[in-house]
């Protein structure tokens, strides 16, 4: 093969490794920054709109460097792949030690963006003594596309269930360093006297990212420690989320990307108000039940202690949950085991999928799904979802949501309330129950048919819960009512917005 060829194809490689390294940077840089302050589409957008911006300066800036370019192409890609595979690392540092996310995120975002606006100028303009300019930018342009598109493939399907945005990105610097070394293998002789300073700068680039990638799962164990109280006994980063389970002295907790989901000290009192209530009020037998969200089991052991209850569907999107729920001894000393009862029925399905598609009716809808705290899950908070979940239902059947807290995120809780209501259920009881480990927690159980809540009839031993408190869960404050709350929609998710600055503000 002629030099000329080698170096037409080392420059084309370059250009496929750069399309494909930048999309994953800018996907990995939005979804840390959505995993840690939620809201998706917010940070998704403003990742995009920052990171396109600084390519344009980049780009801007490249026309007036007119001496050494093939060395400045040199340097650009190994600070690109040093600053690219580094920066998830340093998100999650500023996120577990600092107060300083933002300026982080901010920093990346546009350093990266503007390197890799650098990098489709100076690859033109190295490829100009091998064609004309016209198939230059055709050639350089595809394959950066290409390298684009198969980006976008892997990472949700191999990258974030494999190896996590953690391991991605330094892997991707790795990718990205091998740019340097080929291009020095095939253009040494007109690097020149740099090219041995280059090959070590690289060598040493590789080596520190390498280590990083070995201990990564070290520092991932430090970096998870440090922002729980209680010792981490289990650790998992699924498809969906991080899952994590710490022990105090007698308290089991369970975290996902963060959030507590449970305490074993008081979750009794958030699963007896979320399984009981609408048992207690019901007109109809509950003979068969749909729980969605719960893959932990422990709203499935409060359903068996009624003997009514002949057949339980649960509908989890993520299987890594059922298989902690079934096999970790901590997990199962909670949930009694309910997972293998004969009378539950598991399937691996999203929410709102599994509503759309469902062709057999139940007598209750228990929906005990996450906070909405990102768009992906404010959708299942919705008037379609609720509308869905109308069409699920026998004649006479009940619903039953978790709210987040009225006290916490009032705004939040009332616009739920107001969207079930919506949804088709026109008789709505709002509810709430204290859990220390969360605060002043709510609930909303509604119906097609009007309840009497005033005559409740709890049958089952429960630790909590019992006729005197009953009438205590309907009552609210004064001062955490809200009026002239709007109606969550698919199409316009307002409820997100309510629920992070409830919280933010506690958060202060």
């Amino acid at each position: 093969m002629s030099p000329s060829k080698k170096q037409v194809i080392t420059l084309t490689y370059s250009a496929f490794i750069a399309g494909l390294c930048s999309i994953i940077y800018e996907l990995l840089i939005a979804t840390t920054a959505s995993y840690f302050l939620g809201d998706s589409v917010k940070y998704f957008s403003i990742t995009i709109g920052i990171y396109m911006a600084a390519m344009g300066m980049g780009s801007y800036v490249s026309k007036f460097i007119d001496r050494d370019i093939l060395v400045k192409f040199i340097k650009a890609e190994l600070a690109l792949g040093l600053l690219g595979g580094l920066s998830i690392p340093a998100l999650y540092f500023a996120y577990a030690y600092t107060k300083s996310f933002l300026p982080f995120f901010f920093f990346f975002t546009v350093a990266i963006g503007f390197l890799i606006g650098l990098e489709i100028p100076f690859l033109t303009r190295l490829m100009e003594q091998h064609n004309q300019l016209k198939v230059n930018i055709a050639n350089i342009l595809s394959f950066d596309y290409l390298g684009a598109l198969l980006a976008t493939i892997c990472f949700p399907f191999v990258l974030l269930p494999f190896f996590g945005v953690y391991q991605s990105s330094l892997i991707f610097g790795l990718i990205n360093m091998s740019i340097g070394f080929v291009v020095l293998i095939v253009f040494g002789e007109k690097v020149g006297d740099q090219n041995s300073k280059l090959k070590t700068i690289t060598s040493i680039f590789t080596v520190g990212l390498a280590l990083f990638i070995t201990f990564s799962d070290y520092f991932l164990d430090h970096w998870d420690q440090n922002l729980y109280e209680d010792r981490i006994v289990y650790s998992e980063h699924s498809k969906y989320q991080r899952i994590i389970l710490t022990k105090g002295r007698d308290d089991i907790r369970l975290f996902l990307d963060g959030n507590l989901q449970f305490s074993s000290t008081d979750e009794h009192r958030y699963h007896e108000a979320l399984v009981h209530v609408p048992f207690a009020i019901s007109s109809v037998p509950m003979r068969k039940v749909l729980l969605l969200g719960a893959g932990d089991g422990l709203a499935i052991r409060e359903l068996l202690k009624h003997d009514e209850v002949k057949e339980v569907t649960l509908v989890d999107l993520d299987r890594k949950i059922i298989e902690l729920a079934k096999n970790n001894h901590y997990i199962t000393s909670l949930n009694q085991r309910s997972l293998f009862s004969d009378k539950v029925n598991i399937v691996i399905s999203d929410a709102f999928s599994f509503l759309a598609d469902n062709t057999e009716p139940f007598d209750l809808i228990i929906c005990d799904l996450p906070d909405p705290n990102n768009n992906a899950l404010a959708r299942l908070y919705s008037k379609q979802f609720y509308k869905l979940a109308g069409k699920n239902l026998f004649p006479g059947g009940l619903l039953v949501t978790q709210a987040t807290s009225p006290y916490f995120a009032s705004k939040a809780f009332w616009s739920i309330a107001k969207t079930v209501a919506a949804g088709g259920f026109p008789y709505t009881y709002p509810y709430h129950a204290l859990v220390p480990s969360f605060g002043d927690w709510g609930f909303v159980v509604a119906s097609k048919r009007e309840l009497d809540i005033g005559r409740p009839l709890v049958t089952i031993e429960t630790k909590f819960l019992d006729q005197q408190n009953f009438a205590n869960l309907f009552s609210f404050d004064k001062d955490i009512t809200e009026e002239n709350i709007q109606i969550n929609m698919l199409d316009r998710p307002i409820l997100l917005s309510y629920y992070l600055r409830g919280w933010e503000h506690y958060a202060r």
